[in-house]
This record gives C-alpha cells, sequence and structure tokens, in this order.
C-alpha cells in the first residue's frame, strides 16, 4: 500500500499559494505599522490594504468601497444575519435559508431564534438544491433576508442564485449568499448574480486562515458586529492586517483566473469514471449531476462506512460529511437533508481537488478504493 501522502481536501482548506506567501514575506518587514497612521510607517500597510480591497473588488466586479475585510466567512455572515435583524428585535422579523447551510449560516439563525426572530428553512430535493418556488412562497411581510450558499461545501451544488436573488429583490428584501466554496472555482460576479452581501474565505481559495471578506452592496445598511474605532469605513472594528488582506488580495488574483477549473474538472470526471468501472451500482453520486462545483466529488460506497475506509488509507486527506461519536455513525446534515437513505449516506466520502492535483494522484487514490472497500 503506498504511503505517498494525497490530499484530496480542498474544499477543507486549501494550502497557501506560493505567491500569496511571498506577498506575507514582504510585509512582515515593511508592513509593521498601523494602517490608520497617517505617517511614514503606516503609508505600507495603507497600500498593501487599499491594493488588496481593489483586488477582490476586481474579483467580485464591485467597487473596492463595497468590500469589506473579516477574520473570515463565519464572521462575514454572522455579520450579515444578526447585521439585519439586531436593530429591530422585538419587532417581527423572517429570515430565510436552506436546509443546507453551512454551520456558519444555520447555527448563527438559531442564536437568532432564541432572541424571537423567526426563521424558514427551504427543502431541498435530490441534488441537494433548493426550488426557487418555495422561495417565493415562504415570502413575508416581515422578511427581512434571504441567505442561500452559492454552492454546498459536502456536495458541490450550485444554487440558482440569481433566480433566487431575483425573487428576494421583487419582495423588497436583501439577498445574502455564502460563497466561501465557489470563489476560485466558479464565477462570482456579484453583479450577475443580483446579491446585495455575499461572504468569502481566504483559507478555500489559498490565502490563510483568519481572513476573509464581506461583499455590501452600496446603498444597503448593516449593524455593526463588532464595536470599537471606525475601521473599514466604521463597519468593522479592529486594527486591520495589512499582511493577511494582502494575501487575500493575491488569492483573489489568482482566482480571477478560472482556466485551472478546467483541469480539476476533467481529473474530477475521470475519478467518478474509475469509480464507476471499479464499482458500479456499489457506488453512488451525491449531489447535482451537472450544477456541481468542477472540483467536487461526493459519493457514497453503499452499505459501507466513509469513516471507515478512509480509514483504511491512512495517506489519503479526504472527509466524510458524517459525525461518528464513539462508535456511532450520525447522517449528515445535508445528505439527510437530500433525502438518502442512512444505507447510502453513511458510507459518503467528499473528493475535493484542487489546483495541485495530478492524474497520478486520482489513479492511486483509485486503486487504494479498490483495495480498501471489499475489506470492510
Amino acid at each position: 500500500m503506498s504511503m505517498r501522502q494525497i490530499y484530496l481536501d480542498n474544499n477543507a482548506s486549501t494550502p497557501i499559494a506560493d505567491s500569496v506567501a511571498a506577498v506575507m514575506s514582504d510585509l512582515l518587514i515593511e508592513g509593521f505599522g498601523n494602517p490608520s497612521s497617517q505617517h511614514w510607517a503606516g503609508y505600507p500597510a495603507r497600500q498593501a490594504l487599499d491594493k488588496a480591497r481593489g483586488q477582490i473588488a476586481d474579483l467580485l466586479e464591485c467597487m473596492p468601497s463595497e468590500v469589506v475585510f473579516t477574520s473570515g466567512g463565519s464572521e462575514a455572515n454572522n455579520y450579515v444575519l444578526k447585521g439585519m435583524v439586531m436593530d429591530r428585535l422585538g419587532q417581527p422579523n423572517h429570515l430565510i435559508i436552506s436546509e443546507v447551510e453551512h454551520p456558519a449560516i444555520e447555527q448563527p439563525c438559531q442564536f437568532l431564534e432564541r432572541l424571537g426572530v423567526e426563521v424558514t428553512r427551504l427543502p431541498v430535493d435530490g441534488t441537494g438544491q433548493v426550488n426557487p418556488d418555495d422561495l417565493k412562497a415562504a415570502m413575508k411581510a416581515h422578511t427581512r433576508l434571504v441567505s442561500i450558499m452559492h454552492s454546498n461545501n459536502e456536495v458541490g451544488t450550485l444554487q440558482p442564485i440569481g433566480d433566487c436573488a431575483a425573487i428576494a429583490k421583487a419582495h423588497g428584501v436583501a439577498f445574502h449568499t455564502d460563497a466561501a466554496q465557489s470563489v476560485g472555482k466558479v464565477s462570482t460576479n456579484v453583479e450577475d448574480l443580483g446579491v446585495d452581501f455575499m461572504s468569502l474565505a481566504g483559507h478555500k481559495f489559498y490565502a490563510p486562515k483568519g481572513i476573509g471578506a464581506l461583499y455590501i452592496r452600496d446603498g444597503m445598511q448593516l449593524q455593526q458586529l463588532m464595536h470599537g474605532a471606525g475601521h473599514e469605513q466604521g463597519r468593522r472594528a479592529g486594527t486591520e492586517s495589512a499582511i493577511l488582506a494582502a494575501a487575500l488580495g493575491e488569492a483573489a488574483r489568482l482566482a480571477s483566473d478560472l482556466k485551472s477549473t478546467l483541469g480539476m474538472q476533467d481529473l474530477r470526471d475521470l475519478m467518478w469514471a474509475l469509480l464507476q468501472d471499479a464499482f458500479g451500482q456499489e457506488v453512488v453520486l451525491n449531489g447535482h449531476e451537472t450544477d456541481r462545483l468542477p472540483n467536487s466529488l461526493n459519493v457514497s460506497f453503499v452499505g459501507k462506512v466513509g469513516a471507515d475506509i478512509l480509514a483504511k488509507m491512512p495517506a489519503v486527506a479526504a472527509s466524510t460529511g458524517s459525525a461518528c461519536h464513539e462508535g456511532s455513525v450520525e447522517l449528515s446534515p445535508v445528505l439527510k437533508a437530500m433525502g438518502i437513505s442512512e444505507h447510502v449516506g453513511m458510507g459518503a466520502i467528499r473528493f475535493s481537488l484542487g489546483r495541485a492535483t495530478s492524474e497520478a494522484d486520482i489513479r492511486e487514490v483509485v486503486g487504494l478504493l479498490i483495495e480498501a472497500v471489499p475489506q470492510l
């Protein structure tokens, strides 16, 4: 059995790109000043911050003033969800999300429900997609925000964001999308999508952890989540990290070129074809067949347990959506919402490819699966 380490968990986190690391290294010495300081030490930090904001704006095709730096995708999501309702607590408030949102959306909504906010969770079909008609039916007079993820982190399914955002706009309701998984893989042009808010997470597209951004459409108002001095145009307190912001900016510049995703999609499709040849009907695709991230392949080995399979292949980094607790396995909430049975869903494994993934990696992992699965 090969012990060559193979990384196929890029939806969990990506390695830092070489050019991103180089940008950070350059700022370690020169960028120590406070970006808000009006003297020579603050200028390099401010210039790095402004450049990075422009690079992110270029990626999203928005104005630099519409980009707010955050500590990551979770903070960006919390900022939008809480910022839309905190000034109206005690009054009727209604949020709409989907049943397959990331915990960074679901958990804040549960918190807001304890404060009296009404939350509607839209169902998804067997591919993981919401139906825009369900969104239209869920709208209420006191709906404040619709938040539907751009793509699903587990199965990669893309949501009909443009259609959903148009429905929200027709009802005068703000629309947010968590695009943490989508940046650098598919287009995230905010004008094409028609969204008012978009969350980004740096470590999902080759920047470090601890940095993200929130797109806030010009004219949209949010209650602050972080209070303090007037950083980020008064929208997010806390002295900005020029190093992390510059890293995110460089990663955004790289993400603007989607050519690399064509190679990832070819390798993903090769992997699926090899698995079908090897396992036939004993392997099942989870997620939408075509409306899916080009790097994501979530498959179930019917009648098996995904964690047990990965345990047989310790050199392969991949993930399951299921939670294991003291010998018991709990089906992924995403697969459960999609109506997938436990017999199928327990055997799910997510393989998420990255820029460095090679055909040799794919063929080797499939070979390891052919050895491991029959042993269970």
